[in-house]
């Protein structure tokens, strides 16, 4: 197997998913992962055979290549916006079960070409990313989706992304119960306007558990639960507990320097933006890596291992670092038996 390398463990992937299936089941709460996280048809396939109403997409392509996956029920959860991008929503429209986010009247205005798509309201939760910033935008834009006459109003989404790594549990339930009764407000608010809302989606893998005993979500956008990257294994997360799924193995290429060794695996091999990653193997535990180029990375400690050994490594965020490989190496035990592709690689238009 040449490194740098994907690894996917795959009995702790469907360990993973099976728990958060039950935890679903058990609060009364829908499921629909966020394939964002993975991007793999075979992986999306495995979370609905355990119970999944579907899948969520960050990007139009990322659906599109799932549903050429086999992936039948998808909402998207960034907005549609462009001209040729909507005529490409529309042709989806057309193959699958699929549902968007809207949060400004004009774009839904132009998707009412769409007949009988179903548009979810976008609430801004405070991180003026995407979404209506009051309740009082949320009820004129779902007047302007009623005003179409051909769009279907399937809900609310609403995702406290910047909550989810408050390391503390408490601080995180504190910050999300205050937030979520900001979005009390926006619901009374449609409610009483006289709109029904009859699913209410989000959250994610730091706050699902806290979301789920809150009772306002109908619907739970996990991803990361799926892997549990370093991120998220440094914080403190509440319900089930999940298992480290996603490695990237390295090789050592270099071995010249006391107290260094230099590994096959840099920019290229991991998302930067949550920090470093994690030694798990081939190296003691407490080295410490840093990047040093494109190509590679560097260990520093004591007794690291020499020339040619393999390491392997948890990455910071899994999202964007499985979106710089082309496949999974699918392992069983200790042995590789076959490789999954990263489906949606690259499709971000």
């Amino acid at each position: 197997m040449p490194t740098p390398a994907l690894l996917l463990d795959r009995a702790a992937l469907d360990r993973n998913i099976a728990a958060m299936a039950a935890f679903a089941e058990a609060q009364g709460v829908e499921l629909r992962p966020h394939a964002k996280t993975h991007k793999s048809a075979e992986i999306a396939r495995r979370q609905i055979d355990a119970g999944a109403v579907g899948i969520c997409c960050a990007k139009l392509g990322e659906a599109e290549a799932l549903a050429e996956g086999g992936v039948a029920d998808i909402h998207l959860t960034s907005p549609v916006v462009a001209p040729g991008a909507i005529a490409r929503l529309a042709a989806l429209h057309a193959r699958i079960a699929l549902s968007v986010v809207v949060d400004h009247p004009g774009n839904a205005r132009a998707l009412g070409a769409i007949d009988g798509l179903t548009v979810f309201i976008d609430v801004d939760p405070g991180s003026h990313r995407t979404g209506v910033t009051s309740p009082e935008a949320a009820v004129d834009l779902a007047e302007a989706i009623a005003a179409t006459g051909s769009l279907r109003l399937g809900g609310v989404q609403y995702y406290c992304g910047s909550h989810q790594h408050i390391a503390g549990l408490a601080e995180r339930r504190a910050a999300i119960e205050e937030r979520t009764d900001y979005l009390r407000t926006v619901l009374d608010a449609l409610r009483s306007a006289g709109f029904l809302i009859p699913i209410v989606t989000g959250g994610g893998t730091g706050t699902f558990a806290i979301d789920a005993a809150l009772g306002v979500f109908t619907e739970l956008q996990v991803g990361s639960y799926i892997f549990l990257d370093r991120e998220y294994r440094d914080c403190e997360l509440a319900g089930p507990r999940f298992e480290p799924a996603l490695f990237v193995d390295a090789t050592v290429v270099s071995a010249n320097t006391p107290g260094m060794v230099t590994i096959d695996a840099g920019l290229k091999a991991f998302a930067t933006d949550a920090g470093v990653p994690a030694v798990l193997d081939g190296a003691p535990l407490d080295s410490r890596y840093a990047f040093t180029g494109d190509e590679h990375g560097a260990l520093n400690g004591a007794g690291l291992p020499g020339l040619g050994a393999r390491v392997t490594l948890m990455p910071p965020h899994c999202d964007p670092t499985v979106n710089l490989y082309d496949r999974y190496y699918v392992l069983e035990g200790d042995s590789v038996t076959g490789t999954w592709p990263v489906t949606a690689r690259g499709r971000s238009t």
